[in-house]
């Protein structure tokens, strides 16, 4: 059974920081690219960030040099770092592996940027 549990979001000022978690079991997390992804009300989910098992990275335009997507093999985790904040990056976070066709979802977690 594949579980993503994400955490470390929450309220914070503009130009704060965040460091968003995300525990992933019941796949072999080595082998598997990861990503962040957004998703605000009325909106699709979109991708924030992703990493490849290489270590390969990619952003989307709106959060590159500010976001960074990190991996932990020997936890099984990824993290990204949010920093320099801005009120339009409030939305739910989720993170979610590379396993198509099938999709695996966690609960998200919610980050609001006051300003």
């Amino acid at each position: 059974q594949v579980q993503l549990v994400e955490s470390g979001g929450g309220l914070v000022q503009a130009g704060g920081s965040l460091r968003l978690s995300c525990a992933v079991s019941g796949i072999i997390f080595s082998r598997s690219a990861m990503g962040w992804y957004r998703q605000t009300p009325g909106k699709e989910r979109e991708l924030v960030a992703s990493i490849a098992t290489g270590g390969t990275t990619n952003y989307a335009d709106s959060v590159k040099g500010r976001f960074t997507i990190s991996r932990d093999n020997a936890k099984n985790t990824v993290y990204l770092q949010m920093n320099s904040l801005k009120p339009e990056d409030t939305a739910v976070y989720y993170c979610k592996p590379d396993t198509w066709p099938v999709n695996y979802w966690g609960q998200g977690t919610q980050v609001t940027v006051s300003s």
